[in-house]
């Protein structure tokens, strides 16, 4: 990971959805976007944030799949929406088909992401949501070098010119 992860405050649902398209817009295939909070934190509706920004045409067909673990998107490219909260641990993700999807055309989005952190590829976007009041969250976000940097630098350079949740 950089050594500094990027703070983006967000004071409300809209703020973090305006967020995920911003990171849902640099999407490209092949990424993997890990998603860290408790419950609660937001993880999904930065998710539909993300699907939108990534072409997905509605944003109300984006649950969380923890009980299907996996749900799938359409939108200018596939994004594959995986769960893993129930999972108990990287084989489980791999026996999902994880290497074949990002490998594939799509993209990749995990919540609870630092359950099978092992089996995540180096280069990967890392989020990390806090709740710090009712409305108010706290997101850190985080890459390796390649894609996972470029995505910070991409979404963190869009927030510092005033787009909302900076």
């Amino acid at each position: 990971m950089t050594s500094e992860p990027v703070k983006l405050v967000s004071q409300s649902v809209d703020e973090t959805l305006a967020i995920g398209r911003r990171i849902g817009a640099a999407l490209e295939p092949g990424d993997v976007v890990a998603l860290v909070g408790p419950l609660g934190a937001g993880k999904t509706h930065l998710v539909k944030g993300i699907a939108e920004g990534a072409g997905v045409a509605d944003r109300n067909q984006v649950n969380s799949p923890t009980f299907v673990l996996i749900n799938e998107y359409a939108g200018r490219l596939p994004i594959h929406h995986i769960d893993v909260y129930r999972l108990a641990g990287s084989d489980e993700l791999e026996a999902l088909g994880f290497e074949e999807m990002v490998s594939g055309p799509g993209a990749v989005l995990i919540e609870w992401a630092d359950r099978v952190e092992d089996a995540l590829p180096v280069d990967h976007l890392h989020v990390t949501l806090a709740v710090t009041g009712a409305e108010r969250r706290e997101l850190f976000i985080n890459g390796a070098s390649g894609r996972g940097a470029a995505m910070v630098v991409m979404v963190a350079g869009e927030a510092s010119d005033g787009v909302p949740g900076a």
